[in-house]
């Protein structure tokens, strides 16, 4: 039997708010709990150990939705059988995610402006592409490179990571270190200084898992 994970359950979630045409805050919203209760950054502490969602808030989420628990571990066991096949994930731009409608509060992909790739062995049904356009993170990756995200994958130190910021900066960097106070970011380009901020900055962040090069 396949283990039980912190992104599996997480994963699941998601697939049930999109079942109902709705992000994971709208889902949280619709079933009476605070708005940014399923958001990526509440999905860790802020030591970034996994928090798991509590029965309860699964509870009410079954209620809002009419779906039956069957229906949830369902979800939750055809997130751990994984993808054998190529899988279309969504595309965009690395230059243009910073605009608005391309993701949710969660930092989760919406909207109906992405393109469309196919990817093996992803197993984040969250999971998108994004396509480096010029040579600013160079030379790890340069133009015409695909990144994959998986915003349920949880971010450790060392991680090669894609972040916005509360102004809508979108960002591809490594995680230094984070606390409960600030992160701190390393360049890709190692001519670039490292880039410290307060965590009231950071909208979301989510791991790179794969990259084309």
């Amino acid at each position: 039997m396949n283990k039980l994970t912190h992104a599996k359950v997480w994963s699941a979630i998601d697939a049930l708010a999109r079942r109902y045409g709705l992000s994971a805050s709208g889902l949280a919203k619709s079933a009476g709990l605070d708005p940014t209760a399923f958001n990526k950054s509440k999905r860790v502490t802020g030591e970034g150990r996994p928090r798991w969602p509590t029965t309860e808030s699964i509870a009410k989420v079954l209620t809002a939705t009419g779906a039956s628990f069957e229906d949830f571990t369902a979800l939750v066991a055809g997130s751990q059988r994984g993808r054998a096949t190529p899988q279309p994930i969504p595309l965009i731009g690395l230059t243009q995610a910073g605009g608005g409608g391309f993701f949710d509060d969660g930092g989760f992909p919406v909207g109906g402006g992405w393109d469309q790739i196919r990817v093996s062995k992803v197993d984040d049904e969250n999971a998108y592409a994004l396509e480096v356009t010029g040579d600013s993170m160079a030379p790890l990756y340069r133009d015409g490179d695909i990144l994959i995200v998986s915003p349920n994958s949880p971010t450790r130190k060392g991680d090669r990571v894609v972040l916005r910021t509360t102004d809508g900066e979108v960002m591809a960097k490594v995680l230094v270190r984070r606390s409960m106070k600030s992160i701190e970011l390393a360049s890709l380009n190692p001519a670039h200084a490292n880039l410290v901020f307060p965590m009231e900055r950071l909208e979301w962040i989510a791991r790179i898992v794969w990259a084309s090069q």
